[in-house]
């Protein structure tokens, strides 16, 4: 229990220092990152390009995190086919409480580990979950910080005008 209090301090106190994802970000490049995924392959933004790409920073501990990812899960399925990635980017450095969550809740989509929350960083992610969604050109569109039912709607409609464009 300690080692979990201690995680979650430290990933806690690692975000708080990160400037916050910004709304002006809209319309700019996404930055390009190069994560392992859980199945140990090296996954690249860049390589993604042309795809509408939507990255889901979270973390076991996050209540709101863990209560969208079966509605992230349903949003992949349905739009997967239509050159649509999810990529959720786990941000604990410990990757036992992903693995054991993942093992209770499997996803279809992409999981990657960002342990030194170099990732985050770079998005400036403050607080989870936090959501980017990527057009085809690799630009970021919407962005979302945190989670509340019904969310999921409205990323729904996004992907879905994202995918059609």
């Amino acid at each position: 229990m300690r080692i979990v209090r201690r995680t979650f301090l430290t990933v806690l106190l690692a975000i708080a220092a990160l400037p916050a994802l910004a709304a002006d970000s809209i319309g700019s490049k996404a930055p390009d990152f190069t994560l392992k995924s859980t199945t140990g392959k090296n996954v690249r933004l860049a390589e993604l390009r042309g795809d509408v790409v939507m990255i889901n920073f979270w973390a076991t501990w996050c209540g709101p995190c863990r209560q969208e990812m079966p509605h992230l899960d349903k949003i992949h399925k349905k739009y997967k086919d239509l050159g649509f990635q999810l990529l959720g980017v786990n941000v604990e450095a410990d990757t036992s409480g992903m693995n054991k969550y993942l093992k209770d809740v499997p996803v279809g989509f992409t999981i990657l580990n960002d342990g030194a929350n170099s990732v985050a960083k770079l998005y400036g992610v403050d607080g989870m979950p936090a959501t980017v969604i990527i057009d085809r050109d690799g630009k970021v569109r919407h962005v979302h910080r945190g989670y509340k039912p019904g969310y999921e709607q409205k990323y729904d409609q996004q992907v879905k005008q994202l995918v059609m464009e």
